[in-house]
């Protein structure tokens, strides 16, 4: 799943682009425009928004495809897991997706640090790096 996505997209995600992306998707307003959106290309062009005025450079693609990656592997995980009955691997990234997905709030420690430029929407990076898992 991995190799097609990078061949897809041109480039791997780094850890703190997939951790931008999911804070962005983590939002109320873009999960109720994503919640039964059949045609969302209008949302992935926000969310790419969102991301270059972070500092990263996706195109509407790129975050749709890893979007969909993100949210594949954690069903096909989800899936693996209750049939085996308890956890044998397990996704990076998976208690920030699991609460999305589950609608549950994503708080500092969601993110391994007590407080996070990245949770309030700024560009500087250094913090995250330092704080998040």
């Amino acid at each position: 799943m991995y190799v097609y996505s990078a061949i897809l997209t041109g480039k791997h995600w780094s850890d703190n682009e997939v951790r931008a992306l999911i804070n962005i998707w983590s939002d109320e307003k873009i999960q109720q425009m994503l919640e039964g959106a059949t045609r969302n290309k209008e949302i992935f062009e926000e969310i790419a928004r969102r991301l270059m005025k972070r500092g990263i450079d996706r195109d509407w693609k790129q975050c749709r495809t890893k979007y969909k990656n993100l949210k594949y592997e954690y069903r096909a995980l989800q899936k693996e897991n209750e049939h085996l009955g308890n956890p044998k691997r397990k996704m990076r990234f998976y208690d920030e997706v699991d609460s999305i997905l589950r609608r549950q709030p994503l708080g500092p420690s969601s993110w391994g640090c007590e407080s996070s430029s990245l949770l309030s929407g700024t560009k500087n990076f250094s913090h995250e790096i330092k704080c998040l898992k």
